[in-house]
């Protein structure tokens, strides 16, 4: 069928407006990385002095830069609107994220809709697959702290040590608070026919919208930061650590992603714009770390039912369009998370000048030196 002269004019728009998107998004890229890796071997000496300071301007560096990934889905009319518990009541307190995976722009929008919590999102670690290690951010990631896991059998034993080994030696060093963690282990249009079979054969649920969850990680985390007391006092003997530290974790954060019509949004989409403005709801229920268990075979218990909740949130969603309310309460509650369009001109304006400036230094002495 041949296209109209409208529908041409329209594709024209579309793919110029993709390439404007693309070019800026590559020279955001260019400046704000670098600048980012720059400012942060400038600053080592004060890392030896002041490794708090050190860490408190990284962090609020790294949340510039999720702010500018944030930028480009915002500008594009692609919006959060929250349902459920409000997380902002915990920013402060130490939390893990367990989040539904369906596709790359869950990421995109946790990276938005986490921007006006507080101080969490520079106080964040990240754990995802080791893939995005070899992405353009993958460096920033590195610098910050994350953890990037390789899935499969072959590797999962070998991987959880390096987890417990990587928490030990940088969450606590680095004055972390909350973890994004995405327990069924990769997306969903990968693992539901698997997740489904070992349903089917384990006599467990048959799940469509998301998939059974993996214990490892999340046992992992809860049993290395959740604090353990014994007569007061902590198990593990690091009573040196600050008052915050020795609380441990205090929240697990369940977070449920769901797309209109139940079509993700991936990160080609988050970069281009192609698609037209799209609302993503984000559902969260909090958990507080004293109801959650430690045990093995309980904690497998429990996460199962999060995930079985998970899809009863998500089949309630998309036949009406909207999360059912919480236990307790009897009307419906969502908040449109915003962002200031002011504050995200200034970071972008700050990353082009300082990228500015960093190439203006570093030609001054490649010209000294050659």
């Amino acid at each position: 069928m041949a296209l109209t002269l409208e529908q041409a004019q329209k594709a024209g728009c579309i793919f110029v407006k993709a390439l404007l998107r693309f070019g800026f998004m590559v020279a955001n890229n260019l400046v704000a990385i670098p600048s980012y890796v720059l400012y942060l071997i400038v600053l080592q000496p004060l890392r030896l002095l002041d490794s708090k300071r050190f860490w408190y301007i990284e962090g609020v560096l790294f949340k510039w830069l999720l702010a500018m990934v944030a930028s480009w889905g915002w500008w594009a009319g692609y919006t959060v609107m929250e349902w459920g518990d409000d997380v902002k009541t915990i920013s402060e307190d130490e939390a893990v994220m367990l989040v539904n995976h369906q596709a790359t722009g869950d990421v995109c929008t946790l990276m938005m809709c986490l921007q006006d919590k507080g101080t969490v999102v520079r106080q964040m670690m990240w754990l995802m697959d080791h893939i995005f290690k070899y992405t353009n951010f993958g460096i920033v990631s590195l610098i910050h702290g994350d953890f990037f896991i390789r899935q499969g059998k072959a590797y999962r034993d070998q991987q959880l040590v390096l987890l417990q080994e990587h928490l030990e030696k940088y969450y606590r060093s680095r004055n972390r608070k909350w973890i994004v963690l995405f327990p069924e282990g990769g997306f969903l249009r990968k693992r539901r026919e698997t997740s489904q079979a070992f349903a089917k054969k384990n006599n467990l649920p048959f799940l469509t919208h998301v998939t059974l969850p993996r214990l490892g990680a999340t046992q992992v985390i809860l049993k290395n930061l959740t604090a353990q007391q014994e007569n007061g006092t902590l198990a593990s003997g690091h009573a040196i650590e600050a008052e915050s530290k020795l609380k441990g974790l205090q929240w697990v954060i369940d977070t449920t992603i769901a797309y209109p019509r139940a079509e993700p949004i991936d990160i080609q989409t988050w970069i281009l714009g192609y698609r037209r403005p799209t609302i993503t709801h984000v559902h969260y229920r909090i958990f507080p770390i004293k109801d959650v268990p430690v045990e093995p075979e309980a904690l497998s218990v429990w996460l199962y039912q999060r995930f079985i909740e998970k899809e009863d949130l998500l089949s309630h969603f998309y036949k009406t369009g909207a999360f059912p309310p919480l236990q307790g309460q009897t009307e419906i509650v969502s908040r449109e998370m915003t962002l200031s369009n002011l504050w995200l001109v200034l970071i972008q304006l700050f990353a082009f000048l300082s990228g500015g400036v960093w190439y203006c230094i570093l030609q001054y002495f490649y010209q000294c030196l050659f």
